[in-house]
């Protein structure tokens, strides 16, 4: 729904040289790629001249070198023109036979070929690699650059070609189908072929695909005088022969990237552009405009990137009149051709000449008339949408104006609203821009007339035909106005801008190439139905744009170089000046923009423009780029861009700089401003104040899309306005979440939750918002307030979903709880409050109201709704209330055959049993065994297998406090002790109950001595057996190491003094030792074994020191190593500048300084903590004190540090053993073990600041001073940061070295 609107016109003067003084007028006319010039050639000369400047650049005389006869007789015709942009040369042929190359630098001439017979055509490929010559002797020559020849066939074949198609003889043409029109088809005879029409010159007409592939040539058959196509391949070889079609013409012309051909076609009542396959068959056409006139098609032309098709037309030649032309310009959409612009010229030196496009600028067209003027038009492709209510789109087809009220519904194209019908065809449309009334329309025509819509006062938008409603009434023509302004080119009169009732802003071209004028158009008063110029002005640039400003009612342009000016009408004298920002600084674009927009950015207004290149700017600043569209609606910038993404931003939060970071940002997860689309999609329109974004695909289908950024911003106005029935309306319908009503603003939603119930009025609705609650708090997750807006006050205290949920149910229980009851049980029933809704919908069957507005059934189901079936029957049994139970069930899916055995034999129980049936039914069987209690001393076995069962002990000795019930619970859950390995709990149970033998044995078996020892006295045992009980205690305890209670369990029960003595030694206590030698007067005991078990210590305590101490140097020595390869290893990698150098690979982890080390083991213990084997797996792979392994520096700390605190927790051993063998006088062998042991500690205490530094681990100082370079000082920053970033874990803490423990003697020092 794009409109081909004239950005610029420049008309040039009317070229004059030495060289074109000859007769004629220009016959072929080119673009140079190079330099964007043009290209004319004439009978005498060729001229190449600088369109944007009105200059001739150079002259290259013809008819100098007689390739061209003087005066223009005989075979002085080019019948060939083109540019070569590699020979910087420009190729020439000649009516005559001449091929000639010309080099404009130098002006020289070269005849590359000739042919006798002379040339008809010529057509270069697209590639410029092959040259096709078509000759008198109507033959085709293919020719390479080099001009060396490929082949040359006969233009005329008998053969259709190739791609001949294959008949496989499947029956007759009587008896094969011929669709609606029936078996009369097979009798019909084919039409005749009529011969060209006379004005037909009979010449062929070549044309390439754009892959440079495939050329047709059109020429007129010798049997019977028709045109036909040819389509041939690169090799010269035949490939199809279109079928016969009547009345085709002269122009031919293939689509780029396409594969149609178009070509012209006269049928009896109306005029044709058909299109042909490389096939030759048709495929489609469409029918050119009715003329009185009798027109025929010149020219064809499909413009570079084929989106425009140009038709060339011209008045049929008489004796005494040549006739009008007209250029125009074809777009299609949706299967459908629109005539989007028609220039027509009259006057024998006005028609155009010579038209081509530009190759470079597809939507530039250059001609030159016959007169010798250039004039050249710049087109862009853009969307006339209104700025209103209406959210109207005007689509230019030809004479008619298809307009598209959006707001009432989106009509597909080529279909509309309405249509205006104009008398001549129509070149610009523009929305009048003063509200409210801008659904009025004016239509700028190929005439120079603008005729006035406006909306019929007399007709009712309600009213309607047939009994179908009028939603969008049309718009009827109010006034016609003439403009006055002296004749000029086709369009002279263009970015026409109705900004008042009266008022015009419009824009003409100069004489010069360069420059444009300004104009303000009003109704003269002294001639009627006229515009006239009431103030204009001279700008010294072309105006490439007009755009007006919402703010201020000014109106900015867009001159050619980018700058940017604005003009203000609405004081006593217009006035223009420079744009500027709020520094004072002029703004202007970088280059110039082919779409402009006026919008306010952070409250100040800003130009926005978007280049044929897709980049965005405002003002000198680029916004983004790869853009295919945007849009300014209600303080919303929306953008399309190629990657297939939308963005829909909110202007009044943020200024330039921000937009663009907002441009050239991600979209994330909860991104409300980025949304994807179909591939290839722009934007239409957008609905003011509403949601709806209409997009148009490439094949011109619309869509409409409900942007998230729109909804978002009209739902926080209608909450703010609390209008809460719309905001609940459009969150339903586009699928946000309910939850945002509430987390918009949650107090002023609680203060005005009367306002929100009234509003929405309907149960359902509010049922639908209550089961849409949840504690997620939305505009924290999914929608995020938008920057700059303030944050509302806090929510009550509470849980969301209870605070609303009990606020919505006091709310509608106030205003009618008969009509808002399913309302009420949805709230209990959110609240997890089932068995309250059950209870209601008792009492609703139970005493029903007056005039009840659902009945109980009704409320059943509402609750089956809401609560899965077999959850609904779960919780009406709990309740005890069987009618419930059975109503619930009447209404769920249960089967009665399985429901009503149970609810039968449950109604024969009594009160307590029957409660515990559906406890235990319901698996609580804690209520369950509290009910089954009260049953009697009858039901204590089923209570008793119940808790053995479900493990309910502590619950039953609540409930079954003494008695026998008692006892044999208690006994039960001794066992259950015993059988979870809890045997110390089990015997205290069994004490308890006055099982001393029972408790005996727990307490035995699970080492707790002195309770078994009181046990055995409460059995009792005889003395023997209780010091055999004391034995097997001791050695249980002997083996947990718990030397001294084994010893008194063997002196003071087992009377066994020498065993209790054998232990303490044993466990080298040895003062305890020497009190119960003492205390038992076994002094023999000292000589046969205390005093050589002191020697065997010394030996044992000397030898375990010095392979501490051995251990503690080598990992020492080692991390020393480790640190220095370390620190070798960064210091190359800073030389090389950095870890990325050729030679980083190398290194190991352990030796890296970038980091990696740290990254692979979190990645790796990540991976490996999925259960505790792969965790204990990792933490032994980390401590590996493997030479060369990534952690060996934290294994060998880690290694140390056990080292220390193993040598730091032998200070209490080795003190009592030195006090010992004091006590015996062996200071001999305890002054060396002594000093030993001190030695050791001194080492390893003054070794800590070594092994364990104060910086982090392997760290390294910044390295700077004269000899760092750049790279290495990064890269020693990069260390440093990768260090301190590494996690405490990773770290082993220092040992700590305890001061306060005396074991040193200083008898022995």
């Amino acid at each position: 729904m794009r409109n081909l609107k004239l950005l610029r016109s420049s008309r040039g003067p009317a070229l004059r040289g030495p060289a074109l003084r000859g007769p004629g007028c220009p016959q072929a006319v080119t673009v140079r790629g190079t330099t964007g010039t043009l290209l004319v050639a004439s009978q005498a000369s060729i001229v190449e001249f600088d369109p944007g400047t009105g200059q001739v650049v150079a002259e290259a005389s013809l008819t100098a070198g007689s390739f061209l006869p003087e005066g223009g007789g005989g075979g002085g015709c080019v019948v060939g023109l083109q540019d070569l942009s590699e020979l910087d040369a420009v190729c020439v042929a000649t009516a005559g036979g001449d091929v000639i190359v010309v080099n404009l630098n130098t002006s020289q001439l070269e005849c590359v070929g000739s042919v006798s017979s002379g040339l008809t055509s010529m057509s270069w490929s697209p590639d410029e690699e092959l040259v096709v010559l078509t000759t008198g002797q109507e033959t085709i020559v293919m020719m390479t650059k080099d001009f060396e020849p490929i082949t040359e066939v006969p233009i005329h074949q008998d053969d259709f070609g190739e791609g001949k198609f294959v008949t496989v003889g499947w029956g007759r043409k009587e008896t094969q189908f011929h669709g609606s029109e029936g078996k009369q088809a097979a009798q019909r005879k084919q039409p005749e072929v009529a011969p060209a029409a006379s004005w037909d010159d009979g010449q062929p007409r070549v044309t390439w695909r754009g892959d440079g592939q495939l050329f047709a040539v059109g020429v007129v058959c010798p049997e019977g005088g028709a045109r036909k196509v040819r389509v041939w391949n690169r090799e010269g070889v035949l490939q199809a022969t279109s079928e016969p079609v009547s009345g085709l013409e002269e122009a031919l012309c293939w689509r780029p990237s396409g594969a149609l051909i178009a070509a012209a076609q006269r049928r009896p009542h109306k005029h044709c552009v058909v299109f042909l396959e490389k096939n030759g068959l048709l495929h489609g056409d469409f029918s050119l405009p009715p003329s009185k006139d009798r027109l025929q098609v010149r020219a064809l032309m499909w413009n570079s990137d084929s989106s425009v098709l140009g038709v060339w037309l011209e008045g049929v030649a008489t004796e005494d009149n040549l006739g009008p032309a007209y250029i125009q310009l074809w777009q299609v959409g949706n299967y459908h051709w629109y005539l989007k612009q028609s220039l027509e010229f009259g006057g024998p030196l006005g028609a155009p000449a010579c038209v081509c496009w530009d190759p470079q600028r597809p939507l530039r067209l250059h001609l030159v008339t016959r007169g010798w003027t250039p004039l050249t038009y710049d087109w862009t492709l853009t969307t006339d949408r209104s700025g209103g209510a209406d959210a109207g789109v005007a689509v230019i087809d030809g004479d008619k104006v298809l307009v598209t009220a959006f707001r009432q519904g989106v009509v597909p194209p080529p279909m509309s609203s309405f249509q205006l019908q104009l008398p001549s065809p129509v070149s610009q449309v523009s929305f009048l821009q003063r509200p409210p009334r801008t659904n009025q329309l004016a239509a700028l025509t190929a005439d120079g007339g603008v005729s006035v819509f406006v909306p019929d006062a007399g007709q009712r938008a309600d009213g309607g035909v047939d009994g179908f409603r009028t939603v969008a009434p049309p718009l009827v023509l109010k006034m016609t106005f003439r403009v006055g302004l002296p004749p000029a080119a086709p369009l002279s009169l263009h970015h026409l801008l109705w900004l008042e009732e009266e008022l015009f802003v419009g824009v003409v071209p100069r004489p010069t190439p360069t420059g444009s004028t300004l104009l303000l158009l009003r109704p003269d008063p002294d001639a009627a139905n006229t515009l006239a110029v009431r103030w204009q002005m001279e700008v010294g640039r072309a105006v490439m744009s007009v755009a007006p400003c919402p703010q201020t009612g000014a109106v900015a342009f867009q001159l050619e170089d980018g700058r940017i000016q604005k003009l203000l009408w609405g004081g006593a004298e217009p006035a223009v000046q420079e744009w500027t920002d709020a520094s004072g600084r002029s703004v202007s674009f970088p280059t110039a923009c082919v779409q402009t927009a006026v919008c306010s950015v952070g409250g100040q207004e800003c130009v926005l423009g978007l280049t044929e290149r897709s980049h965005l700017y405002a003002g000198d600043t680029q916004l983004a780029s790869g853009v295919s569209s945007f849009a300014v609606c209600g303080g919303f910038l929306l953008v399309t861009s190629h990657a297939h993404t939308c963005r829909c931003l909110q202007l009044d939060g943020l200024s330039v700089k921000g937009l663009q970071a907002a441009l050239s940002s991600e979209g994330g997860r909860n991104d409300e401003t980025f949304r994807k689309m179909e591939r290839g999609g722009r934007i239409v329109t957008v609905v003011p104040e509403d949601t709806r974004v209409v997009l148009q695909m490439p094949r011109g289908n619309l869509e409409t899309v409900h942007h998230r950024s729109l909804v978002l911003a009209q739902i926080r106005s209608w909450l703010d306005g609390l209008r809460f029935r719309e905001a609940f309306l459009c969150s339903r319908k586009l699928r946000v979440d309910l939850n945002f009503l509430y987390d918009h603003n949650p107090q002023v939603f609680l203060d005005h939750l009367e306002t929100f119930v009234t509003q929405l009025d309907s149960p359902p609705h509010i049922n639908l918002f209550l089961t849409e609650l949840r504690e997620e708090d939305t505009t924290c997750s999914m929608y995020p307030r938008p920057s700059g807006r303030p944050a509302p006050p806090p929510p009550a205290p509470g849980r969301k979903v209870e605070v609303v949920c009990d606020a919505v149910r006091s709310t509608v229980e106030r205003l009618g709880a008969n009509r808002y009851f399913l309302s009420v049980l949805t709230a209990l029933v959110k609240k997890a409050e089932l068995g309250v809704a059950l209870q209601k919908v008792h009492d609703l069957r139970v005493n029903p109201p007056a005039r009840p507005a659902v009945s109980a059934e009704e409320a059943l189901r509402h609750l089956v709704l809401l609560v899965e079936g077999g959850q609904l029957w779960d919780h009406a049994l709990g309740t005890y209330d069987l009618p419930l139970v059975l109503m619930v069930a009447e209404r769920s899916q249960k089967d009665p055959k399985e429901y009503l055995p149970f609810l039968r034999r449950l109604q024969g129980l009594d009160p307590p049993y029957q409660r515990y049936t559906i406890d235990r039914h319901l698996r609580r069987y804690g209520a369950a065994l509290q009910h089954l209690s009260r049953c009697g001393a009858e039901h204590f076995p089923e209570a008793l297998a119940l808790v053995k069962e479900q493990h309910l002990y502590p619950t039953a000795l609540r409930l079954y406090p003494d008695g026998p019930e008692h006892l044999a619970l208690s006994r039960e859950y001794a066992q259950h002790l015993l059988e979870r390995r809890e045997a110390e709990q089990a015997g205290l149970l069994l004490w308890r109950c006055g099982d001393a033998a029972a408790a005996l044995q727990a307490f035995a078996s699970c080492c707790s001595w002195r309770s078994a020892v009181c046990a055995a006295e409460q059995v009792p045992l005889p003395p023997e057996q209780v010091a055999l009980l004391a034995r097997q205690l001791a050695g249980k305890l002997t083996e947990q190491r718990r030397f001294s209670e084994a010893a008194l369990l063997l002196d003071q029960y087992a009377k066994d003094c020498e065993e209790a003595i054998s232990a303490l030694i044993t466990g080298a206590l040895w003062e305890e030792a020497l009190r119960l030698i003492y205390l038992h007067n076994r002094h023999d005991i000292t000589e046969t074994n205390l005093k050589p078990a002191l020697l065997e210590a010394v030996d044992t305590q000397t030898t375990f020191l010095e392979a501490q101490w051995a251990s503690f140097s080598r990992h020492r020595s080692r991390l020393g190593v480790v640190r220095e390869q370390k620190k070798r290893a960064g210091l190359d990698l800073l030389d090389e500048g950095g870890a990325d150098g050729p030679e980083a690979e190398l290194y190991s982890e352990a030796s890296s300084v970038t980091g990696s080390t740290h990254t692979h083991s979190h990645a790796h213990s990540h991976t490996s903590s999925r259960s505790s084997k792969n965790r204990r797996k990792a933490e032994r792979k980390k401590l590996s004190l493997k030479e060369g392994g990534p952690m060996e520096e934290q294994a060998l700390m880690h290694a140390l540090g056990e080292v220390v605190a193993t040598a730091d927790g032998m200070r209490e051993e080795v003190g009592a053993l030195l006090r010992a063998l004091v006590r015996f006088q062996l200071d001999r062998r305890a002054e060396p073990l002594q000093r030993a042991y001190d030695q050791v500690l001194s080492d390893m205490e003054a070794a800590l600041p070594e092994v364990w530094p104060e910086s982090p681990v392997g760290g390294a100082a910044l390295l700077t001073g004269p000899d760092s370079t750049s790279n290495s000082i990064t890269a020693s920053y990069q260390q440093q940061r990768a260090m301190t970033s590494q996690p405490a874990a990773d770290a082993p803490v220092p040992p700590k070295i305890r001061t306060g423990v005396q074991w040193k003697l200083s008898i022995l020092s």
